[in-house]
């Protein structure tokens, strides 16, 4: 069993440096597929209330006999669910729904602009971290200009970022705006979901000089970019090779190679996509 080195985010608290994604996972399927990557040495367990998957999430917790110590549990607040006492609320029903008492990792889900609640709904994790529900507060699918406006209102900062991240979306600079802010940037899409990314000759390539998958190529570009992959996958073959990026390392100029694979977004865009 492979287990994940850990890191230290900028508020003290350790997570693992890779995490197992559950969307668009729900029931069987789910709660197998948890089971399944906690078995194989996953510890970051990433979720989210819109996934409709968060019941499923924590009867697989419950089940798998790993101590809930050991596991970094993380789900989102939705769109719906913004403004200071519906987060509160909403947390509540989360935690509820997962069968756990605290949560290791709270994250707005998108900054939905135009409903303009985001400081709000970060104003109620404030208070639950101080009340010891949330270890880590952070956002999902926020820009720079976001990220500040939480400083200049609240005073704090997320710890992390979970953003679309892959070769073909490198995102330079908003993981560079991460890293000035001291927040740690998690990938979600790590292998671009549907962009046919690990047919592209390049990581084929590589894959076949490392002795690795396509995948393992691509999630290793996520850790020699400080970033954390959260990855999916339903196949227990996969799930472990996908965990098994630790042995190799890609060399400067590989890494280069696959940031130029730049094509483009293929999610939601901060500024406008509007998540209820």
């Amino acid at each position: 069993m492979n287990i994940a080195p850990s890191r230290v985010l900028s508020d003290g608290v350790s997570i693992p440096t890779i995490g197992f994604g559950t969307y668009p996972l729900s029931g069987s399927e789910a709660e197998s597929a948890v089971r399944g990557a906690l078995g194989s040495g996953y510890r970051l367990i990433d979720t989210a209330a819109s996934y409709g998957n968060e019941e499923a999430v924590g009867r697989a917790l419950a089940a798998s006999g790993v101590p809930r110590a050991d596991v970094t549990l993380m789900t989102k607040v939705r769109g719906r669910d913004q403004g200071f006492e519906r987060t509160l609320a909403a947390f509540a029903e989360s935690t509820a729904r997962l069968g756990v008492d605290y949560v290791d990792v709270y994250l707005i889900h998108w900054p939905l602009p135009r409903l303009d609640v985001y400081v709000d709904s970060w104003r109620a994790m404030i208070e639950l971290r101080a009340q010891g529900r949330i270890r880590s507060i952070g956002v999902s699918n926020f820009t720079a200009r976001h990220l500040d406006r939480l400083r200049e209102e609240t005073g704090v900062l997320p710890s992390v970022n979970q953003i679309e991240l892959h070769p073909n979306f490198p995102q330079r600079e908003q993981r560079e705006a991460d890293a000035a802010r001291d927040i740690a940037t998690l990938g979600w899409s790590p292998l671009g979901r549907g962009s046919g990314l690990t047919a592209d000759p390049l990581v084929v390539e590589l894959a076949r000089t490392h002795g690795v998958t396509p995948a393992q190529v691509i999630l290793r570009w996520h850790l020699q970019l400080a970033a954390i992959p959260i990855v999916k996958s339903a196949t227990p073959a996969r799930r472990r090779a996908n965990l098994d990026i630790f042995g190799f390392a890609l060399a400067e100029e590989e890494v280069a190679a696959l940031t130029s694979l730049e094509r483009g977004r293929i999610g939601g865009d901060p500024e406008t996509y509007e998540e209820f």
